[in-house]
């Protein structure tokens, strides 16, 4: 079947939030037992071309992928790669959500990442319907949806970019009309107030966005973005119930301040749903990426941003912040690569961070960090178990359910991902073990990636970068290389 995907292909990446490592991490969390992601049953819905799950087929070759997806052009590209990876544990096929069924089998991860809030009525209710008859027993399903009220302000900037769009046939130039038309209602507004603001924060957030990703989301024919009640109702109704979101709230969230939780459970009662749909409203979000599983499960309706510390002893900590020496005496920097850097002086803390820094990309358990900090005061009770909470919460810390296929140490003949390595080959961009995406904007390192094979040491990728760059210095070439191999291996590209 052809669809308007086929024409207009949708921008496809590795989403991290999606990864079945991530869904066991926050539903331990938050007390609930899912299967272990190592052997673990995986169905993404709209899949496109698998550019999400075949990296997750590639890093865990012992779980089971299975995607679909109602155009066809993308499904046949997806196969290609498969074809070409020499896979064998997942499929990609041609279905439409109306005509699919229980023949599929049983699933312990689903993912239904962007298709919520842009399809018809008739087709969410047969995506709530479907996710609930694949769902293992305790399955964790991911929906990710645009949120009220904060799209109340998207429907604006849509309903304007729509009207001046109106009668224009080519979806490129519908998409560049509707954007120009934002920064045209700006000037003209001619005052600096709320509504005015709000049109240049959209129009220079849709001029940086790629513009097949607007046509389909912004000016798509479906656009109906839902409450947070609204979705777990939904939810509700077929026998499905909230778990938590995919991700824990950033270190600003409202939802963090005490003097604010107190309004909240005043305002919305004791029920900590209607207390996250009441945050909602100081947040204005728009958008939410939410996990749900069977109602009968005992997971609960726990509140996200109380995720119990009892339940870190089952996970995994990784940390990929980089430490150097604090502006106090005795203080610690940590840096994130967002830019984010913080100072600490606890000397637990930045004890537990300077290991898991050692031990990045990979992940550290519980015994293995107490380990490495003997000695800091870091202990494995509650305050131990508290502190680690803290900084999950901070960014500084993430919790994992599984551990990469990655390396810590560069081997004399490093080898990228096969799979890091045909994407690169396809796009200026690719996605790595931890299953994030690396941008191969610069042509030398992106040749430099597709050299890693396994077979070449430092003087053959240096003989074949000089071949293929012979303008430029040796020794350029070389320092590149160590550079290039540094960040590929804290990038999670280097395989074992």
């Amino acid at each position: 079947m052809t669809t308007f995907y086929d024409a207009v292909a949708y921008p496809s990446f590795a989403f991290p939030l999606t990864h079945p490592g991530n869904f066991a991490a926050m539903a331990i969390l938050h007390g609930h037992n899912p299967a272990p992601v190592a052997n673990c049953r995986v169905l993404e819905i709209g899949c496109g071309e698998g550019a999400n799950l075949i990296p997750m087929a590639y890093a865990i070759p012992d779980a089971r992928f299975t995607g679909f997806d109602l155009a066809r052009l993308p499904i046949e590209r997806g196969q290609q790669r498969i074809v070409e990876l020499g896979l064998t544990n997942i499929r990609l096929f041609e279905a439409d959500i109306l005509n699919i069924g229980p023949e599929l089998g049983q699933f312990d991860y689903i993912v239904a990442h962007g298709i919520y809030a842009w399809v018809p009525e008739p087709v969410r209710n047969r995506l709530i319907a479907l996710c609930a008859e694949l769902l293992a027993p305790n399955g964790v399903a991911f929906f990710s949806y645009n949120a009220l009220p904060g799209c109340h302000i998207r429907r604006i900037v849509r309903d304007a970019m729509l009207f001046r769009s109106e009668g224009i046939a080519d979806p490129n130039e519908r998409a560049a009309t509707g954007v120009e038309f934002l920064q045209f209602l700006h000037k003209a507004r001619g005052v600096d107030d709320a509504y005015s603001r709000l049109l240049l924060g959209q129009y220079e957030y849709l001029s940086e966005r790629d513009p097949h990703a607007t046509i389909h989301d912004e000016i798509g024919e479906s656009y109906h973005p839902v409450t947070f009640l609204d979705f777990v109702g939904h939810a509700r109704a077929h026998g499905l119930d909230y778990l938590s979101e995919a991700a824990l709230p950033p270190p600003g969230d409202p939802g963090y301040r005490s003097e604010v939780q107190a309004v909240l459970e005043e305002i919305a009662g004791p029920d900590p749903l209607r207390q996250e749909q009441a945050l909602d409203y100081v947040r204005a979000r728009i958008f939410r990426e939410t996990l749900i599983t069977h109602a009968e499960t005992d997971s609960g309706s726990g509140r996200i941003l109380d995720p119990n510390p009892a339940h870190l002893p089952h996970l995994l900590f990784a940390s990929a912040a980089i430490s150097s020496p604090g502006e106090a005496a005795g203080a610690t920097r940590f840096t994130l690569s967002s830019g984010a850097r913080t100072d600490i002086n606890h000397l637990a803390a930045v004890a537990v961070l300077c290991a898991l820094e050692a031990a990045w990309p990979l992940a550290l358990n519980l015994d293995e960090l107490c380990r490495q900090t003997a000695g800091s005061g870091f202990t494995p009770d509650e305050t131990g178990l508290r502190l680690i909470l803290r900084l999950v919460i901070s960014q500084l810390v993430e919790l994992r359910a599984w551990n990469v296929p990655a390396v810590r140490v560069i081997s004399t003949h490093p080898r990228v991902s096969a799979c890091a390595r045909q994407e690169g080959r396809i796009h200026a961009r690719t996605s790595t073990l931890l299953h994030t995406t690396v941008a191969l904007e610069n042509p030398r390192f992106r040749a430099l990636l597709g050299l890693l094979d396994g077979t070449r040491d430092r003087k053959t990728l240096a003989d074949a970068l000089q071949a293929a760059f012979p303008g430029e210095p040796r020794d350029g070439l070389e320092q590149g290389i160590e550079s290039g191999l540094q960040f590929l291996l804290r990038a999670g590209l280097l395989e074992a």
